[in-house]
């Protein structure tokens, strides 16, 4: 193995696994807020047992999700040196910006949230919850600012020095921010991330349905889950839709590679599922011809640029975008089902008593982890061979002076230390939905009832 591929994993491994947490966190913090401000104004001592709850998931969650960010920032110094050195002016701006308005915001006011329930009124503690998730969504968008810029440069130009080595500098600073794919880009990973969250807490109520333990809880928690569920895998539905227009418009060689588009130019069929043979170029599969022209363009007979219109050292791996897109849509599709299907059954309790179905909501919470990853994945495997779009080659962007076995050390310890945060996660986790709801959660005057 050399250098390259080997950073490349370590830089995978380490954001896949933080990658876990974030998502969590938003939707979570939507969910938190929905919860409380139910409770402040139907005054419900379920409610506030809810927030309680899911406040104490939401640290933990919170927790290993610092743990985990904060290994990224080291790699960026150590493995990936001329790349930081190249956007340096760029990512300072965006991150420095995350720090402000976000981290602090959202860090800030977590003590409060944690431990201020008897110590502060109800509207100054309603008040730290919306700041928490405020504080989560602002993160998102500097994140996303800063790797949509990667994918969609704007608002710089480049600048070398006297020893010859060039970075990009800013010109434009809201013209980085507003760079052609950050909006679409942002509005999808939001939604997806309120879906991660929506289908965590339906994944605990469903199990306390089936045990037949918490059942008030349960239920309300079900009620609140699906909710937001069915709008974020909707509006997911739509804001995938607008970020691949504009993937075909400013990367046209990944959405190629997304879609299968084989031939240099013509009206583009949509795979409902396939193969690509990268050798020959083509998919095996099957399609529905004029389809994809017609999405993108509105015309079924449109030409789309495919595979074979570009040179092959400017092709990301096909098989592996193509492959990694199809199965986030599918598993897209399969949310939007599964919570249209819980909002029927709704109606009449139908829901708490189809058991088949709550063992599939348990389940479901790999659901949106899944197609997160599978997501991010195609956002990246599909830019190669650019670290930043036709600006700098990812084996450019390497450090000159880390060698193969010094990373491959470092990917085994991360891998170990790891698996080791994940096993600590879920005991944690399973520690705190063993326990359940406690009495001590409802508001004094209720816990003489329950």
């Amino acid at each position: 193995m050399d250098v390259e591929l080997l950073s490349r994993l370590q830089f995978a491994l380490t954001i896949g696994f933080h990658y876990i947490y974030p998502p969590l966190s938003i939707g979570l913090g939507v969910l938190l807020v929905a919860m409380e401000g139910t409770y402040l104004v139907t005054k419900a001592p379920v409610y506030q047992q809810m927030t309680r709850f899911f406040v104490r998931v939401f640290g933990l969650t919170f927790a290993i999700g610092v743990a985990t960010g904060i290994v990224m920032e080291f790699e960026f110094g150590t493995n990936w040196a001329t790349y930081s050195r190249f956007v340096g002016d760029v990512f300072g701006s965006a991150l420095a910006a995350e720090g402000i308005f976000a981290f602090f915001l959202e860090s800030g006011f977590l003590a409060l949230l944690l431990f201020g329930w008897d110590k502060v009124g109800p509207r100054l503690h309603f008040l730290s919850t919306i700041l928490v998730c405020l504080g989560a969504h602002f993160s998102a968008i500097w994140i996303i600012v800063a790797n949509s810029w990667m994918q969609t440069p704007a608002g710089y130009h480049l600048v070398t020095d006297a020893a010859g080595r060039t970075r990009a500098e800013i010109t434009d600073f809201w013209a980085l921010v507003f760079n052609p794919s950050s909006v679409d880009r942002l509005l999808h990973t939001v939604v997806a991330a309120w879906s991660a969250g929506a289908f965590f807490v339906l994944s605990i109520a469903a199990y306390y349905l089936l045990k037949r333990r918490h059942e008030v809880f349960a239920q309300a928690t079900m009620r609140i889950g699906l909710a937001l569920a069915v709008v974020a895998a909707l509006a997911s539905l739509v804001t995938g839709d607008l970020s691949a227009k504009g993937v075909a418009k400013q990367q046209p060689e990944k959405f190629a590679a997304m879609e299968g588009v084989m031939e240099a130019s013509g009206p583009a069929a949509v795979h409902v599922l396939g193969w690509v043979d990268e050798a020959n170029r083509r998919v095996v599969g099957l399609e529905i011809p004029g389809l994809l022209s017609w999405m993108v363009t509105g015309d079924a007979a449109a030409p789309i640029p495919g595979v074979k219109a570009f040179p092959a050292k400017d092709l990301p791996p096909l098989n592996l975008t193509f492959q990694g897109f199809h199965l986030m849509v599918a598993i897209g599709v399969g949310l939007i089902a599964l919570a249209v299907i819980g909002v029927a059954l709704l109606p009449g309790g139908r829901l708490f008593r189809t058991t088949w179905l709550l063992r599939v909501f348990i389940v479901s919470v790999l659901g949106p982890q899944l197609a997160n990853q599978l997501g991010w994945m195609t956002a990246e495997v599909g830019r190669q061979p650019w670290i930043v779009y036709k600006l700098m080659r990812t084996a450019d962007g390497l450090s000159r002076v880390v060698t193969a076995p010094e990373v491959l050390f470092s990917l085994v310890l991360f891998t170990a230390i790891y698996l080791l945060l994940f096993v600590l996660f879920l005991y944690l986790l399973d520690q705190k939905i063993a326990h359940g709801p406690l009495d001590d959660d409802l508001p004094a005057d209720a816990r003489h009832r329950a």
